[in-house]
């Protein structure tokens, strides 16, 4: 595979940047230097349509332009910026990074490969994204898109999700990086991977490197990358309460600090289990989030929403508080809350389809 690389090397890395300075997609963060910037675009586009990103992307620029204002800002305000975009693991782990950076490194994003690992939510793809964009270092940034090009180039007939393989790629990947204009090829090869060598019905008439890619030689490149069978994602129920006080505002709870939602705001409620009789299940829930007796009754509406590892289907019920003051027993937090304060919390994407509807 070393042999193959140092092979083409020169050729691949000279056709990839001639193309990229042509036809690069032109994105706000090409136009900037500022390592606090990319760093930003870099965790918004991990899983995320570069359309989807934009618009967040501004804004959320605008809300904190530095990494100083990142780290004094309330997780609330983080998450609520952040509403819709999804994983919400990658706001949390942004705010402490930022945090790290202001009182490790003197709010100085590190340019050096061992300590940036050590930012909450920077992996491998990330730092070599970070530090060959931002500060010009020969260090791959190997994502979907680049392991399925390199899958393509040299053949490379073994599943593509295999850890082993991974690694693998990602020492290929290092062998190919140029030591001028490293940044540039990374974008490249990410540009290229979404615009012509797509996972289906790639545009190899269009590629820049075409007739040095193997699969296309062999009539592969609909095949390959390998990858093993998805397994079927579960489908999930739950269950949510609809609780108004004599004033006509809305019983909400904030989630736990940790999980997939952590530290957002929802209905108060939970999963109901295969099996489970819906309206005792929420009641139990209840009980258990917020220690107060309620007896459910119409049922207002459901939605659905896929995760990555699960689908949900979400039921909410007009309910009724029979006992007990709220308290809180299974969430960080409650409060009573009226529409207008609703629309400042931050809130996951189908709880915010629910209250739209019933408010």
């Amino acid at each position: 595979m070393k042999e193959n690389a140092d092979k083409i090397k020169n050729v691949l890395s000279r056709r990839l940047l001639t193309w990229y300075r042509r036809n690069q997609r032109l994105l706000p963060w090409r136009r900037t230097a500022d390592p606090y910037r990319i760093w930003i675009s870099e965790i918004m586009l991990q899983q995320t349509q570069v359309d989807t990103v934009l618009p967040y992307y501004h804004r959320f620029l605008k809300t904190f332009p530095s990494v100083s204002s990142l780290a004094s800002a309330p997780l609330q305000d983080v998450l609520k910026a952040w509403e819709n975009l999804g994983y919400y693991s990658r706001a949390r782990n942004l705010h402490a990074a930022a945090k790290v950076i202001v009182e490790i490194f003197g709010g100085r994003i590190p340019d050096n490969l061992e300590e940036i690992k050590t930012l909450p939510g920077i992996g491998q793809y990330s730092a070599g994204a970070i530090l060959s964009i931002a500060y010009k270092q020969a260090l791959p940034a190997v994502d979907g898109n680049v392991r399925r090009i390199l899958c393509r180039v040299f053949a490379i007939r073994k599943p593509l999700d295999d850890a082993q393989e991974q690694k693998q790629l990602q020492k290929l990947a290092a062998s190919l990086i140029p030591v001028n204009h490293p940044g540039d090829f990374n974008q490249a090869l990410m540009d290229l991977g979404a615009t012509i060598c797509k996972s289906k019905n790639p545009d190899c008439s269009r590629c820049p490197i075409g007739n040095l890619c193997r699969a296309r030689l062999r009539n592969l490149q609909n095949i390959l990358p390998l990858t093993k069978k998805a397994s079927k994602i579960p489908h999930r129920q739950a269950a949510a309460a609809v609780i108004r006080n004599a004033k006509g505002m809305l019983l909400v709870v904030q989630r736990s600090a940790s999980g997939l939602l952590a530290s957002l705001w929802k209905l108060p409620g939970g999963f109901v289990e295969k099996g489970e009789n819906m309206e005792k299940s929420l009641k139990h829930n209840v009980k258990e989030e917020l220690g107060i007796s309620i007896q459910p009754g119409k049922h207002l509406l459901s939605v659905n929403h896929t995760y990555s590892h699960f689908r949900l289907t979400l039921h909410a019920y007009e309910c009724h508080s029979l006992k007990g003051t709220p308290k809180p027993l299974g969430c960080q937090n409650w409060r009573w809350t009226s529409p207008a304060d609703l629309k400042k919390l931050p809130l996951s994407k189908i709880d915010r389809l629910i209250l739209e509807e019933i408010l």
